[in-house]
């Protein structure tokens, strides 16, 4: 009986009936062997050699294994090794690639209490060969995509996890995995590069500068631009470490070095700075960009403010002149959140007091302004909440004064439309230029009107925030109205009504600058166009030409027809291309839709108006922040990690740059990350 159970289990053997296999039991009913299932019969095939023998046989490689003799049976075990560990050759040459799918043996060593369970093969598993640089290349994408430290590969914790998964792969160096996260930034700025060789307009620019424990500086520079398709585009261009970030030449360096790396001599068009630069910095940087750049509008448009660093300093002032009113304020909020019993009890008087605020109260992060006074804006709707919670909760005795909580709403008047206006960073990817000439304007009127309170404390608070648009206004405002003038739904207009409301009788003059200002810049266009790179020069070419039949041409459009008329073209260029300016002008204002897209509009007209849609594509591509979205509300200078500032300078910047590269797509990758094909 037992060795009639053990043929019984026995797996049904490929190419064998079931009728020949069929037993007897004493009963004499018969007993059918299960049918197999093991993956290996996939690989193998059942073959006799002799009487009693028979043997296992690899299909792809031929190599036979013992299988039976007589009754008794060898099993599949070692014929599952050999397909999982790799000895067959011709399966690991990719053979035979039938969705199937390697075996993953249980190894003590590598952890776990238990042998994997038997997996099945799935139609939708195809079999996929191993790859070891396919391999190293996706970890060096997951450690610049989620920051994670170089060293990781050489962690105990990671390298068991990666051998459960494939044991096959080798163990990786700090060094090995450097160099591959340097290999694919070189790949990727070779696609980056190709890319920007098409960009028909000019480069704009900003220069942000982080510090580090060292006292180095780096200079994160981010290069703006619009694509042959009217798209606004941001890339990192470089991160350029500077030994010595306060010297007057570190910016000087840092901008020559980007120039001189993505070919843009010639082509750049703004600079935005977030420290203002002392005159000794200019100075270092006039020369360079003399040199180096043609100045459009004799350098007016260049060196331009960061109006997140700007509204910063402001939102600062703010905070600083309410200080102890917003530690009473979180002291109280704190009470509320660190504790659960708190917490339902404040929950509880609001809900018997029926405030209707929706607002959740929240511990600020004293590094972001906007967190700040949403703290406060939210606590402020909860005021009558906070007054009665001491009779229910007779621990709590931190609520503050009436006058506290109006100075409170003071200091969130100063700064809601700081935070309005700094929340349209965050948000858009549409040309930002044009919507913050409203929103200066606005911030500046509002101050303006607070200048006159009768309260001190207003009065003081707002000629100090004022100080700081001011002096944003004075280098910027005219930038920001030629940008308003590129836009169909505004043009001149709405520069005249503003300039009225913030200069008065002074107004004409301001206005006229700005008038003068956009017909010179214009005639600068006309007079030095951009050499048409082959993008654009496609573009205008297949837009002028399409599919014409040369034979309805003849002579006229050849380079010896009418050459006369290339004469008189040139006579009357000038005058011709400054009423395009004009008649643009002239024209009615479009609709003020709210979703309206200014760039597709130039794009749209491009033809009508040739040099004009040039000038609008630079100046609407310069950004008003150097900061990223993340970093908008910042009040503290960034500063870079003690462990990157621990890296090379070349790997930092790698780093970083393929990182945000990766954010807008990666270009086709090589298997083999050594040998860096692009």
């Amino acid at each position: 009986m037992t060795e009639m159970t053990e043929i019984t289990d026995m797996e049904t053997i490929p190419g064998e009936s079931n009728n020949q296999l069929a037993l007897t039991t004493p009963e004499t009913q018969p007993i059918k062997r299960r049918k197999k299932k093991s993956m290996v019969w996939e690989y193998f095939t059942i073959e006799n050699v002799s009487a009693g023998c028979r043997r296992a046989y690899c299909k792809r490689c031929k190599q036979s294994f013992a299988y039976s003799t007589g009754s008794k049976v060898a099993g599949t075990s070692h014929l599952k090794r050999h397909i999982a560990k790799g000895t067959c050759r011709a399966l690991l040459r990719g053979q035979g690639q039938d969705n199937n799918q390697f075996i993953t043996p249980y190894n003590p060593k590598m952890g776990g209490s238990e042998p994997p369970k038997r997996r099945y093969r799935s139609p939708s598993s195809p079999f996929i060969p191993f790859d070891q640089d396919r391999c190293r290349h996706e970890i060096a994408r997951m450690i610049i995509m989620h920051e994670y430290p170089l060293h990781i590969v050489e962690h105990p914790g990671f390298i068991a996890f990666v051998q459960n998964l494939q044991p096959q792969f080798d163990k990786m160096s700090f060094n090995t995995v450097q160099g591959d996260c340097v290999a694919t930034y070189l790949r990727e700025k070779q696609s980056l590069m190709k890319f920007i060789e098409g960009i028909p307009g000019r480069f704009c620019l900003t220069l942000d500068m982080w510090s580090s424990n060292q006292t180095l500086g780096y200079v994160f520079i981010t290069g703006h631009f619009v694509d042959s398709d009217w798209k606004l585009h941001r890339r990192v261009f470089n991160v350029v470490m500077e030994p010595y970030p306060d010297s007057h030449s570190a910016l000087s360096h840092a901008i020559a070095a980007c120039l001189s790396d993505w070919s843009l001599e010639g082509k750049l068009f703004s600079l935005t700075f977030n420290h203002p630069l002392s005159e000794a910095g200019l100075e270092n940087l006039r020369p360079l960009l003399c040199v180096k750049n043609p100045l459009i509008l004799n350098g007016q448009l260049l060196i331009r403010n960061c109006i997140a660093r700007t509204m910063s300093c402001m939102a600062k002032d703010v905070l600083g002149a309410g200080q102890e009113i917003i530690k009473k304020i979180r002291d109280s909020v704190k009470y509320v959140k660190m504790s659960e019993s708190h917490d339902d009890k404040f929950i509880q008087v609001k809900n018997q007091l029926q405030v209707p605020s929706e607002k959740i109260l929240f511990l600020d992060n004293q590094t972001q302004w906007n967190t700040t006074y949403q703290m406060l804006a939210a606590a402020c709707e909860l005021t009558e909440v906070f007054d009665c919670l001491d009779t229910y909760d007779p621990d709590y005795k931190l609520a503050p004064s009436m006058e506290d909580w109006k100075l409170a709403e003071t200091l969130c008047s100063f700064l809601k439309p700081l935070f309005d206006a700094a929340g349209i960073l965050t948000t858009t990817t549409l040309p930002t230029v044009i919507t913050f000439f409203y929103e200066v304007w606005k911030i500046h009127a509002d101050l303006g009107r607070s200048i006159t309170s009768e309260d001190p404390f207003i009065s003081n608070l707002a000629k100090s925030m004022q100080e700081k648009i001011d002096k944003y206004w004075k280098d910027c405002s005219l930038l920001l109205a030629m940008a308003v003038v590129m836009d169909p739904r505004f043009k001149m207009k709405l520069v005249e009504f503003s300039f009225t409301k913030i200069y008065g009788e002074d107004a004409p003059t301001y206005i006229k600058t700005v008038d003068d200002g956009i017909h010179e810049l214009f005639l600068e266009y006309v007079a030095l166009p951009l050499p048409l790179t082959p993008t654009y020069a496609d573009e205008v070419n297949g837009a002028n030409n399409g599919k014409t039949n040369e034979s309805h041409q003849g002579n006229l459009l050849s380079d010896h027809g009418l050459t006369d008329f290339d004469v008189y073209i040139m006579e009357t260029n000038s005058q011709q291309m400054k009423s395009e300016l004009d008649q643009y002008l002239e024209e009615s204002l479009l609709p003020r839709v709210q979703a309206f897209d200014v760039l597709g509009w130039w794009k749209l007209n491009k033809m009508k108006y040739p040099t004009l849609s040039k000038m609008a594509r630079d100046i609407l591509s310069i950004p008003v922040s150097t900061a990223a979205p993340e970093s908008i509300f910042d009040i503290t200078d960034k500063q870079l990690d003690e462990y990157r500032s621990s890296l090379r300078p070349e790997t930092v910047e790698a780093l970083i740059c393929v990182k945000d590269w990766l954010h807008y797509g990666t270009s086709d990758v090589s298997n083999a990350l050594v040998k860096m094909e692009f």
